[in-house]
């Protein structure tokens, strides 16, 4: 399915027909960050239980290979090397950042920070790991030796981080409802985008490099040209602050989730909603495949008939029916 060449109609028709909606088994609580590999085979999931479980795409289907163990906290967020495709990053709640490779099933490196970590992005070019902390600071990790080459403290609350595709520009969305960029590694202010009237929760760039998104307390979700910095467009489909966004391969799509029970599929050229996954409690990542139109996501379920322990699951959407 080349989705470049498809009109909004057809994408519609797509998705009509491929919504199937899997569930994995994946941890024993909260699922905090899922992630696939760059070349699609595998994909991440970071939790509350402290572990990462690496599962395989196998035609449609994701199987469980293996859970890494060794943080003594909640891991909060992952990230894969964007071109080697067995390397991924943890940043967790321990004051530690790990590096997992996957071949071995061993844990490459342990990179002691300042704080707890909640966020991490690892650069493009593969250089360098940023990890951001509760305490608004943000480390930049040689990925070539492991060690921490420069912190940075920041004045106001940073939520979320990210890298261009170039890798030589950083950015941090903050509590203003603004996003900063600076200039890396000289890390000199370029320029400070008002964004949102709310908190700015969340961006995420598209793999094309045309777009970056930034989702927000406000309940929006806006659409930037890179080169320009200007806002193309807005989605408000969603009605509780935005949490977490993910573009597809080719910037076509664009998928957005809250605490809504719904996650929002919409279309970056035209704003219009393309399709809808429902789900039944909030969702607080989500991740295209990285060359299918397969969505993965995790939701803060509780196991039934109780609910009252999280479930700790995976799902796949975008599926044909069996």
């Amino acid at each position: 399915m080349k989705e470049s060449k498809q009109s909004l109609a057809e994408l519609r028709s797509y998705f009509a027909t491929h919504n199937v909606v899997r569930e994995y088994i994946a941890h024993t609580s909260k699922v905090h960050s899922v992630g696939w590999s760059c070349d699609g085979r595998r994909l991440a999931s970071g939790s509350f239980d402290k572990s990462v479980a690496i599962f395989s795409l196998e035609r449609n289907r994701l199987v469980q290979d293996f859970v890494f163990r060794g943080h003594t906290g909640s891991v909060d967020q992952l990230c894969w090397h964007a071109s080697h495709p067995d390397l991924l990053s943890t940043a967790s709640g321990d004051k530690s950042v790990r590096i997992w490779d996957v071949r071995t099933h061993k844990c490459a490196a342990t990179i002691s920070t300042k704080g707890e970590n909640i966020n991490i992005a690892w650069s493009p070019s593969g250089a360098t790991i940023a990890v951001g902390n509760k305490e608004d600071l943000v480390s930049f990790i040689d990925a070539r030796t492991y060690k921490v080459a420069v912190e940075e403290q920041f004045n106001f609350e940073v939520n979320e981080i990210s890298w261009n595709n170039t890798s030589d520009l950083f950015y941090l969305t903050n509590g203003l409802g603004c996003v900063h960029i600076l200039t890396y590694p000289g890390l000199e202010l370029q320029t400070v985008l008002k964004a949102h009237p709310g908190t700015c929760i969340c961006i995420e760039h598209d793999p094309t490099g045309r777009y970056f998104a930034t989702g927000s307390a406000d309940a929006l979700v806006s659409l930037w040209d890179v080169d320009e910095l200007a806002c193309l467009r807005v989605f408000s489909r969603l009605e509780w602050p935005v949490r977490t966004l993910s573009f597809s391969h080719d910037g076509r799509l664009l998928a957005s989730a809250s605490e809504d029970h719904i996650i929002d599929i919409g279309d970056t050229e035209t704003g219009e909603n393309v399709a809808e996954i429902p789900v039944s409690a909030a969702t607080f990542t989500v991740a295209w495949h990285p060359s299918k139109p397969l969505l993965a996501f995790a939701c803060e379920d509780k196991e039934p008939p109780e609910r009252k322990r999280d479930a700790g699951n995976l799902k796949l959407w975008g599926l044909p029916p069996p």
